[in-house]
């Protein structure tokens, strides 16, 4: 792989699925396990990465499409699994009586291999959800999806961080008019739910901008928003072309980004 500094690449993003892939040296870390490790390993190889690469999988939170292939990809790649003692007690016997599994303290930084990571808690319909900032002690990566609304903590811990994945669920108007029920537009649209366009576009309003190279949209509905709609506002609110603005796809992901090289 080479020593390029801290990397990432997205091997899916959306509800169908989701895991990314950060590394550092000779680490590599598995952000989630939304997919089978049948799956995962066709992912992988699109990035030109083997499960055996894998050094540990980490978990945001227990919805399916986080941690359904869980217990497959780490039996199958041989690796650990971290999460909050809250997503494990909403895991299935199987997770919890099968694999290696560490705790994490969603205040505590700790350290896999050549990667810090900074978990931070997250309001979500989760029992104990969290996101993360790694960092390989140069530069920073901060990811951010499944909450459903911006605190201070966020706030304070994406603020510096070279690159930024951060959801893009929905577009307001297309939920409001879209073809969900009332329940479920509510539970989206709520404060427990899922990032909306423009507050996300408000947080990156509010950040320090000077140290950012990357900028990814991740985790669009395929039915309440569009790749053109979430690059438009989060390009408003940093000031650039849309083009700048990456977006995480559903079935091709991202390829590997080298955070200490800007995008474009």
């Amino acid at each position: 792989m080479g020593d390029t500094g801290l990397r990432f690449g997205i091997l899916g993003s959306g509800s169908r699925g989701n895991a990314a892939l950060i590394e550092s040296g000779a680490t590599t870390l598995m952000l989630d396990a939304g997919f089978s490790a049948r799956e995962t390993v066709l992912r992988l190889a699109r990035l030109n990465r083997s499960g055996e690469q894998i050094s540990a999988i980490l978990i945001t939170h227990e919805h399916g499409d986080h941690c359904r292939g869980v217990v497959s990809c780490a039996r199958q790649f041989d690796v650990p699994v971290w999460m909050t003692a809250g997503s494990l007690s909403a895991m299935k016997d199987d997770v919890r009586d099968s694999l290696d599994i560490h705790l994490i303290n969603p205040h505590e930084v700790f350290s896999i291999g050549d990667i810090e990571v900074q978990p931070f808690p997250v309001p979500h319909d989760a029992r104990e959800p969290c996101q993360f900032v790694f960092s390989d002690g140069d530069t920073r990566l901060g990811f951010l999806t499944d909450t459903g609304s911006i605190t201070t903590h966020i706030e304070a811990m994406l603020n510096g961080c070279e690159a930024l994945v951060l959801e893009c669920n929905h577009d307001l108007g297309m939920l409001r008019d879209g073809p969900y029920s009332p329940s479920l537009k509510a539970r989206v649209g709520g404060n427990l739910g899922h990032l909306d366009n423009a507050t996300t576009a408000r947080l990156l309003r509010r950040l320090e901008s000077s140290c950012i190279r990357h900028i990814v949209a991740a985790h669009l509905s395929e039915t309440n928003n569009t790749p053109e709609l979430a690059r438009a506002a989060l390009a408003r609110a940093f000031d650039c072309d849309p083009s700048f603005i990456e977006v995480a796809d559903q079935e091709v992901g991202l390829p590997f980004r080298n955070i200490s090289e800007a995008w474009v």
